[in-house]
């Protein structure tokens, strides 16, 4: 079984995902206790793996036994295993935070489910069109998770999402096209050897590169692409957002960087210079107008989403500079920046069942009436802006250092830059939850095309709902609020396994980024 590790990985969330659905036939309430076994055994199948990539380095798996690379590969380094784990641990975070909030009908458990399918395979493949595959996959689980909320506005947003999000795989997807016609592969090692032997500076070449990265900076929500992800994040219910937040943009970020690296590599960023700067001034627009727009939100949630749009760009920024040190530190961002969003969104949602608060007025003097919540919260936002020790501020420090060497002083400026702004927003919204008094409503408006909204919601009245609308239930539970204090608690314990990351990474990337 050990050498079917890394297919067995993409296997077992599509069994579990139809498990429900039969199950639906007897009852509607059995999809959380199947979620949980399946992503049970996804962890324990990644940790079997994640020693065999520590002991024997890259593990290279071809499907059906079929010789490469016309069979179809999957491969597992020290940074997708990374992505992997990270995949793992969130999905079960989510499932104990939905125990309590759901939903709780065993569809949203299929597409929860179905979407780890997407994400691992995105991960794991080493196939240009099975990426798409995944994408895709990923995309439409993604869309019915984001429409599972109640309201009107979780199905315009997911049709916003939908739209937005089959643009970027259309874009892909044509690079794809272009690049298998100027190499006859489809195999990402055999297509990075045919792309240097057709020659890095050709039409084809370029044309491919241009459309793979911009269809999957759409799926980042790079700015200006971004215009699906602030909706969608404010208008799922809070384990979707949590969940969405946490691992759909960042596993594109990591699939765009396997591109970066597998496909086109760092030989062809340095023939073609006009590339790495491309993605260097999109990657720093991102950085300062998603901090920019945050600074100007109302909603916590949109305010939370915009952060996303800046900080997926410091990520793309450090993938861009390209030296090692940087690929470390972008790789640790990515990591620890899915753990504390993740654990923001859930610590929004807590306070929001709570209180019915969801404005930054209207958490004026919330850390007294959640104080876990808001401690919590307040622990990860200090994450997200850089403080040490937390692991936001090593991921930050190693594409500051790696941006240095690299003598790329723009990159250096936008960064520190960022992390100004990225203080004053948190700030501002941590000022009003400790030092505020506490209002009853607060006027707010919402910048790029939000509405208008008052610093609670519609009823003032805490949510008892738990997701399906059941009566006299605790708003909040106790495995809610574990989750928010383990995110919390990651957020700087994760700071002690980056040496381990970075020598996995050393180990198994060289011939990538050197």
């Amino acid at each position: 079984m050990i050498e079917h590790l890394p297919v067995l990985l993409v296997v077992l969330p599509i069994i579990g995902a139809s498990v429900p659905l039969v199950a639906s036939l007897y009852t509607d309430r059995s999809g959380w206790s199947i979620a949980v076994v399946t992503m049970l055994g996804h962890a324990a199948l990644a940790g079997l793996l994640a020693e065999r990539v520590w002991t024997d380095g890259v593990v290279s798996y071809a499907v059906g036994g079929f010789a490469l690379p016309y069979g179809i590969e999957l491969v597992v380094d020290g940074l997708s295993l990374a992505v992997v784990l990270l995949i793992s641990a969130i999905s079960l975070g989510v499932l104990a935070y939905a125990r309590h909030a759901g939903p709780h009908e065993n569809t949203f458990y299929s597409q929860l489910l179905l979407l780890v399918t997407g994400l691992t395979g995105m991960t794991v493949t080493g196939d240009v069109f099975n990426l798409y595959v995944f994408l895709e996959i990923t995309g439409l689980a993604a869309y019915g998770l984001v429409a599972s909320g109640r309201e009107a506005s979780a199905a315009v947003a997911a049709l916003k999402y939908l739209i937005v999000g089959t643009v970027g795989a259309s874009l892909y997807l044509l690079g794809v096209g272009y690049a298998l016609a100027a190499t006859g592969t489809l195999n990402m090692a055999d297509m990075s050897g045919k792309l240097a032997a057709v020659g890095y500076d050709s039409t084809l070449v370029l044309t491919a590169f241009g459309l793979m990265v911009g269809g999957l900076s759409v799926k980042v929500a790079l700015f200006p692409l971004h215009t699906w992800q602030p909706d969608a994040y404010a208008n799922s219910p809070d384990s979707v957002s949590a969940f969405i937040s946490a691992l759909v943009s960042t596993v594109s970020a990591y699939a765009l960087a396997r591109l970066l690296f597998s496909v086109f590599t760092v030989d062809f960023l340095t023939a073609v210079p006009a590339a790495r700067w491309a993605l260097i001034v999109v990657a720093s627009v991102s950085i300062v107008a998603g901090s920019a727009l945050a600074v100007s939100q109302a909603s916590v949630q949109r305010m939370l989403a915009y952060s996303s749009v800046s900080q997926f760009g410091l990520v793309i920024a450090g993938f861009a500079v390209a030296t090692p040190i940087a690929v470390v530190g972008a790789t640790v961002h990515l990591v620890g920046h899915a753990v504390m969003k993740g654990g923001l969104f859930a610590a929004t949602g807590i306070i929001e069942r709570e209180t019915g608060a969801t404005t930054i007025g209207g958490y004026a003097g919330m850390g007294g009436r959640t104080p876990l919540a808001a401690s919590a919260f307040t622990v990860l936002a200090l994450g997200m802006v850089g403080v040490p020790p937390a692991i936001g501020f090593v991921g930050k420090w190693y594409i500051l250092v790696g941006a240095v060497e690299a003598e790329l002083w723009p990159v250096v400026a936008v960064l520190l830059a960022s992390t100004l702004l990225t203080l004053a927003y948190f700030a501002r919204l941590g000022e009003r939850l400790y030092f505020a008094e506490p209002t009853i409503r607060e006027e707010g408006s919402i910048a790029d095309g939000g509405e208008e909204s008052d610093g609670l919601r519609a009823s003032s009245e805490p949510r008892f709902d738990g997701g399906d609308g059941d009566d006299g239930e605790e708003a909040v539970s106790t495995g809610m609020l574990a989750v928010v204090v383990v995110a919390a608690v990651l957020a700087v314990a994760l700071t002690a396994a980056v040496p381990a990351l970075e020598q996995l990474l050393t180990e198994t990337l060289p011939p990538l980024i050197q």
